[in-house]
């Protein structure tokens, strides 16, 4: 079955940032039609990729732009501790071959319209390994995250462990004058991806073929929407989308999960 169109009725719900209640400062925005989805990622289990003529490569073709400086010096961390075994492009990536020292440059890191992000070797993701390759199929930052007993959030790039959860942040002016920050979280869809979203030869958060999973969205990404928000956040969204499903409207279900 075809994605889903991009539009359609959502619902949403909106609360004062636990952490800061009082202060006034931060207010989160939540789609809770998106949250409570059956949306899971399907790498190697259906996934047809974003570009046609790379079908195994998921959404890894592009690379991953670093959202910060902290952010690029975290995966660097990690970097330094994958070994040849794990990491197919090793020596692309690490062609002096020696972990504890500090190349003169990243060489898996490539410039693109002034942005900093991770190198793309041969029409993928330098840190991606191809099928076959007996140190794990995929993002080697995901399997170095298993092989350590942490969540991948630790070990991939902010980006690469978002998708397709969008966080948005806004400031907005209220009419008598006091301002607050309006943090949204919702789906990354195709127009999150920017103009060229439209021509991504498939796309998973709306369609019907990647809704099957047996517990929503925001249970299933915890750990990404506790990193996005905060535990205190998180337990009060989880109390909204609990009560939501109970109330059996029709904004309370995605239309791709509706049709799978």
């Amino acid at each position: 079955m075809p994605e889903v169109d991009l539009v359609f009725p959502r619902a949403w719900v909106e609360f004062e940032d636990p952490a800061d209640r009082g202060d006034g400062g931060q207010v989160f925005r939540c789609d809770i039609t998106w949250l409570t989805s059956s949306w899971t990622c399907i790498f190697g289990g259906g996934c047809a990729g974003i570009s046609a003529d790379r079908p195994d490569y998921g959404c890894c073709t592009l690379g991953a732009h670093f959202a910060d400086d902290e952010d690029e010096e975290r995966v660097a961390g990690w970097v330094d501790k994958l070994e040849p075994e794990h990491w197919q492009m090793h020596e692309v990536g690490r062609p002096d071959g020696k972990r504890g020292v500090k190349p003169k440059r990243r060489q898996w890191v490539e410039i693109e319209d002034g942005e900093r992000k991770t190198l793309v070797h041969e029409g993928v993701c330098v840190f991606f390994n191809r099928p076959g390759f007996p140190g794990g199929e995929g993002c080697a930052f995901h399997h170095q995250a298993e092989r350590e007993g942490v969540h991948f959030v630790e070990t991939k790039p902010d980006v690469c462990w978002q998708l397709p959860i969008r966080r948005l942040f806004r400031e907005v002016e209220i009419t008598d004058g006091t301002t607050y920050t309006e943090v949204t979280i919702t789906e990354y869809d195709r127009r999150g991806w920017g103009p060229g979203g439209h021509d991504l030869d498939w796309y998973c958060s709306g369609n019907t073929e990647a809704h099957v999973a047996p517990e929503p969205v925001y249970l299933s990404n915890a750990a990404e929407l506790i990193a996005l928000m905060g535990q205190p956040a998180y337990d009060e969204l989880v109390a909204h989308c609990e009560a939501h499903l109970r109330s059996r409207s029709l904004l309370a279900i995605h239309p791709a999960s509706r049709h799978s």
